[in-house]
């Protein structure tokens, strides 16, 4: 069979990928940063804040757009048959998100904020390694990354900003109240 796909036959494909790649990176997302939210999370709460913190319900609204725009991204490059780097730019991304998700589990579970600084340092070099190889692939896969990058840039800086603010932050056990009963 000689026979390009057709326009629509080529949006199908990617639509049946991104209904996989979506829900997919959502709901990693959602699993690694459920482990410990900020606004549940006393050990956060407690820490003293950069002046820049946005309010804590803007965290899961901007992480919920970017894990779209990210499984959007995998599923124009998965869409890419055959395309030259397609294998070596799902892996980039593959540990891209592995260390992405491990973030919020060294952050807020085992609060590490140096080691959450480093990560941050690794997310934005191997994320842009990801988004230049996946703008080879497709330059709109490319560009899906932007917002990504450009958050974990500010988010190095809310890191750094904690991790100055707060020497031996991860000694900081914060007062869980009383656990005597009253009769």
């Amino acid at each position: 069979m000689t026979e390009l796909a057709s326009k629509q036959q080529l949006r199908m494909s990617f639509l049946r990928w991104a209904i996989v790649t979506v829900p997919a990176v959502l709901l990693l997302g959602l699993l690694a940063g459920a482990s410990a939210s900020g606004a549940d999370n006393a050990w956060y709460q407690a820490l003293a804040k950069p002046p820049l913190t946005p309010p804590d319900w803007v965290f899961p609204a901007v992480w919920t757009a970017l894990y779209i725009l990210l499984g959007l991204a995998l599923a124009m490059v998965l869409n890419a048959r055959r395309a030259p780097g397609r294998g070596i730019a799902v892996l980039l991304f593959v540990a891209e998100l592995l260390i992405n998700l491990s973030w919020d589990p060294i952050f807020f579970g085992a609060h590490h904020v140096l080691m959450a600084l480093v990560l941050i340092v690794a997310m934005l070099l191997i994320g842009l390694a990801v988004a230049i190889s996946f703008g080879r692939i497709r330059a709109a896969a490319g560009w899906l990354l932007v917002p990504y990058l450009a958050w974990l840039c500010f988010a190095a800086v809310l890191t750094w900003g904690i991790h100055a603010l707060n020497p031996g932050a991860d000694a900081l056990v914060p007062s869980t109240g009383s656990t005597q009963i009253a009769l």
